[in-house]
């Protein structure tokens, strides 16, 4: 908690010039403080004002899929509820079956803007973190508009914390992995990105005004269970860690809606 900030997050975000400072001087005067454990960890923000996704910019997932590349920027949004805990249990709905992992570089926004360009890109994002874009592809795919398939309650988990923006941090040269039940399944590096997160900036703050808090998933690497031979939807009891250089890593085990974990 901050005096005059509590734990509202988007606030600090929005006055992080003014704010850091005795940021720093709590956290060097704090002594001997207690252990969190990894279970107990919130995702950094409680309920982001948006949260927007680019589709199929990795190249190797644009080959999976069987889809033409893309000749221009494709996106869709997650509804703030389906936010969800680094280390939380997400459900897999009553409503679907098809239920699928993407490993995710997250930009959090933290200075607002509209019409930003590329250029300027940079100095409108806070830091990042690593989200898991779960999907119910028989929602997603049966359908033209991805966005209810996209955006299940809870089926945006991200952090495990927000690494802040620092120049020796590339967003665009990160390892980016996910496993299931201990199998790598995606293994990528962000540099493969095929619309640059300051082209994604730029793009999208064309129709939208970004906002402190503001998310934004930058697409996933190859290797999602939708494209496997043959099609492997994740199930009641699996486990899918996803690690981004540098960042640190999530874990979420896949539960039934209803049941004692996942409700």
């Amino acid at each position: 908690m901050i005096p005059g900030i509590g734990d509202d997050m988007i606030s600090l975000i929005s006055n992080w010039e003014d704010l850091a400072p005795r940021i720093h001087t709590l956290a060097a005067e704090a002594k001997d403080p207690e252990p969190i454990r990894l279970s107990d960890l919130r995702r950094p923000i409680d309920r982001p004002g948006k949260i927007l996704a680019i589709g199929l910019n990795y190249a190797d997932h644009v080959a999976e899929t069987g889809m033409p590349m893309p000749d221009r920027q494709l996106w869709f949004c997650k509804f703030p509820t389906a936010a969800n805990d680094p280390y939380a249990d997400v459900q897999i709905p009553r409503a679907g079956h098809q239920v699928d992992y993407e490993v995710e570089l997250v930009a959090v926004i933290g200075k607002a803007g509209r019409h930003i360009s590329p250029d300027e890109a940079s100095q409108h994002v806070f830091g990042y973190c690593i989200g898991n874009d779960v999907s119910v592809r028989d929602w997603q795919l049966s359908s033209p508009q991805w966005v209810l398939g996209k955006s299940f309650d809870g089926h945006a988990p991200f952090g495990p914390f927000i690494t802040l923006a620092n120049p020796s941090l590339d967003p665009h040269d990160l390892t980016i992995r996910a496993w299931v039940n201990g199998q790598l399944r995606q293994h990528s590096n962000t540099r493969h990105l095929v619309f640059s997160l300051w082209e994604q900036i730029a793009h999208v703050s064309k129709a939208v005004t970004l906002e402190p808090g503001d998310l934004i998933f930058t697409g996933t690497p190859g290797g999602v269970g939708v494209a496997l031979q043959p099609p492997t939807f994740l199930k009641a009891g699996d486990r899918v860690r996803c690690e981004i250089e540098g960042l640190g890593h999530i874990e979420n085990a896949f539960q039934p809606e209803g049941s004692e974990h996942g409700s």
